[in-house]
């Protein structure tokens, strides 16, 4: 059996309405579940109170992870497994790895951020997209209000703040999952 959510669509057509809309919506106490846009819209992470991102921080984490193994791989392979003297120099001779441990170090900090961002946005390839209206591949900004996170106001109400916000048209939309 599968769940369906119901939601109410705000659409507009400028983005500057549009986040005046987004604060004359959160200040009426409706909770807002995710904005659509067809282009990235300046402040409008700000608008909604999103957390900033530590996408940062696992960048960080698969870099150090991509520069210990590079030169754990290197060490071992050059210094304690295999060892040769190429060209009179040390078995570990540190300045001669640079190349492969930032290459390996670049690698594996840009899988591990794309993967990170997969599984953190939880897309998925067998996941099917929720695409509330299709207009926000073109040009119409769509803010969706999920009604079950809101009881407390009616779906009445919620369409009549977001028309006074400046929203071009209200529709309500029901979503398998």
């Amino acid at each position: 059996m599968s769940d369906s959510k119901d939601f109410v669509l705000g659409v507009y057509d400028d983005e500057d309405v549009l986040l005046k809309a987004v604060g004359a919506v959160r200040e009426a106490g409706i909770k807002i579940d995710e904005v659509y846009s067809p282009f990235p819209v300046h402040g409008l992470d700000e608008e909604l109170g999103y957390k900033k991102s530590r996408l940062p921080i696992a960048a960080f984490m698969f870099g150090a992870l991509g520069t210990t193994l590079a030169l754990t791989m290197q060490i071992w392979m050059l210094g304690i497994d295999w060892p040769m003297i190429i060209g009179g120099k040390n078995f570990v001779a540190l300045p001669d790895f640079v190349p492969v441990t930032f290459e390996l170090t670049v690698l594996l900090a840009a899988f591990g951020m794309v993967g990170t961002f997969l599984v953190s946005s939880d897309l998925k390839p067998w996941k099917d997209p929720k695409l509330l209206d299709i207009r926000i591949t073109d040009d119409k900004h769509i803010m969706a209000i999920d009604l079950g996170s809101n009881k407390a106001v009616d779906a009445k109400k919620i369409g009549s703040v977001l028309k006074d916000s400046g929203a071009v048209e209200v529709n309500d939309k029901t979503v398998e999952e």
